[in-house]
């Protein structure tokens, strides 16, 4: 009999990855073994590999990949015995569901630590992977498993959205037209605004932004012309004074959700900006389960279109290629470079 075998992407140390080949992983009580279709390759993927993700957010060795789909293979004792064979996804923080913070529905937030599949926990690089299955989420037969593995950027764009409580006929604004920001449009069209403007410098995202709802798309400075103009603006660039042009466009009593996360310095809000404009700020941190909920109801109903963003599939050996599609923003041929996936399910094993 054939011994099967699982490949893993493992970052040893910042710089130091290498593709390891071991037995199956099998689920213990409550977990299940899911085989990764895609996964996704995201900036904080990079900040890994790079080893300038904070301290106390990842640990190493590391299997990366926190942005997934896959279906269950086999489920652990006390496991409903359901999930088999489903297709899902799952959210990646490992909450003690007991905590305060997580039984106000801050699962994100849980006070036992930071644990988060890819960062501190085994990821989805990789051939298998094996969480608890109360972080699973089925998804229906025949389901695109590509475009699912974007349900996790998806949760943390519903997220920033609730948290903005837009209103139809407001004009709305997303600062940022990476995957983050055109999924948050996608949400935000639900929404029906008057306005959806997304900032990004880049032009050739303008055909992945008017696909994903937006009414139009501006770079930075002829943003900042526009005035203080919107009801809410979604800032998901993260980059060094994206928040303050983003408080800047917004009229008196407007309100500012922040969703990106700088990789480095930042200049910060003024607080005379805020008070002076009686305005609302707000933040996300990933998402709770129940955005993620919300996501994968919007994903089933037809709402959300991720396949919209994917530009470059690559096998789960080209780790190093696509991590430098990622951060070179295009590819030998010159084209954007949208959401890069891994695809373990399509490589030979």
């Amino acid at each position: 009999m054939t011994r099967r075998t699982s490949r893993s992407v493992v970052l040893e140390a910042p710089h130091q990855v290498r593709l390891v080949t071991g037995e199956v992983p099998q689920p213990g009580r409550g977990e299940a073994l899911v085989r990764v279709s895609a996964a996704g390759i995201c900036g904080s993927d990079r900040e890994l590999y790079e080893g300038t993700r904070p301290e106390g957010f990842r640990s190493y060795p590391i299997v990366p990949g926190h942005e997934w789909s896959g279906v269950v293979e086999a489920i652990g004792p006390g496991t409903d015995p359901g999930l088999a064979g489903a297709p899902v996804v799952g959210e990646g923080y490992r909450n003690c569901q007991t905590c305060e913070r997580c039984r106000e529905g801050d699962t994100n937030l849980c006070t036992t630590g930071y644990d988060e599949t890819g960062f501190t926990q085994p990821g989805a690089f990789a051939d298998h992977l094996v969480l608890p299955a109360r972080l699973l989420h089925p998804l229906p037969p025949g389901t695109d498993l590509r475009a699912a593995a974007l349900l996790e950027p998806a949760a943390v764009a519903v997220a920033a959205v609730l948290r903005a409580a837009v209103q139809p006929g407001e004009r709305v604004a997303v600062v940022g037209g990476g995957t983050l920001g055109l999924l948050a449009v996608q949400v935000l069209t639900a929404y029906s605004p008057a306005q959806l403007l997304v900032v990004e410098p880049r032009a050739g995202r303008a055909g992945p932004a008017r696909g994903s709802g937006a009414t139009g798309l501006s770079a930075p400075e002829e943003a900042a012309a526009l005035g203080p103009a919107f009801d809410v603006v979604v800032e998901t660039a993260g980059v060094s004074g994206s928040a303050r042009s983003a408080a800047g466009m917004l009229r008196r009593g407007g309100r500012l959700v922040l969703a990106g996360i700088p990789g480095g310095p930042s200049e910060g809000l003024p607080p005379s900006l805020i008070v002076e404009g009686q305005l609302s700020v707000a933040s996300v941190f990933g998402a709770p389960s129940a955005a993620w909920l919300h996501a994968v109801r919007m994903f089933r109903a037809g709402l959300l279109r991720p396949d919209l963003l994917i530009s470059h599939e690559l096998e789960l050996a080209d780790f190093g290629d696509a991590l430098n599609l990622v951060a070179d923003g295009h590819d030998g041929e010159g084209v954007d470079v949208g959401k890069v996936l891994l695809r373990p399910e399509g490589d030979p094993t």
